[in-house]
């Protein structure tokens, strides 16, 4: 990077295959160590620094946050940051010694690029509350019918009004607030 530095209009171009040293992101969802990040870097001299832009690709591996099973999934990114000549002036990296450190860059945008929480599939309807089943691996999803407890005391109204049916009393039981009040006078 020394023929760029203070030479504003140089620009150099790189591609690295590198492996992660440490995992990019936490959670359900990260590029673990390890795993191959390519990146194609462009570095270019400015007056002020060496403005740094690129894009980087890798695997992204975890869980679905739904059904939980194992998924992987493609991350690319685009990043441009200025690296400044000197330290005083406002700018959140510097080139040290001839050389940019990218790493904290890359990291930040992959992280940022990972989804917060993750899918197999965007349609996936994820585990049955009562046993925990994936519904996708099941044929018929089955109907769990969960009576809220606030509303328990309105299954003997309609209990009553059944049997009433059923036993052939036809009364309306029903009347209005004017009716009520023409019974009332």
């Amino acid at each position: 990077m020394r023929d760029l530095a203070h030479r504003p209009g140089e620009m150099r171009e790189h591609s690295l295959d590198i492996a992660v040293p440490d995992a990019l992101g936490a959670g359900v969802i990260a590029v673990r160590e390890g795993a191959p990040l390519h990146i194609d870097l462009r570095l270019e001299g400015l007056h002020e620094g060496v403005l740094v832009s690129g894009h980087a690709s890798a695997d992204a591996t975890g869980e679905c946050s739904r059904c939980l099973i194992d998924i992987s999934e493609p991350v690319e990114v685009d990043f441009a940051e200025l690296f400044a000549y000197d330290a005083s002036e406002d700018f959140d990296f510097f080139v040290r010694d001839d050389h940019v450190d990218c790493e904290q860059v890359v990291r930040d945008a992959v992280v940022l690029a990972l989804p917060f929480q993750p899918v197999c599939r965007p349609d996936c309807p994820g585990l049955d509350p009562v046993t925990g089943e994936r519904l996708a691996d099941l044929d018929e999803q089955p109907v769990h019918e969960t009576l809220d407890p606030r509303w328990a005391a309105l299954t003997g109204i309609q209990l009553e009004a059944a049997e009433r049916a059923a036993h052939g009393d036809t009364t309306d039981t029903k009347t209005t607030e004017g009716e009520e009040r023409a019974e009332a006078e």
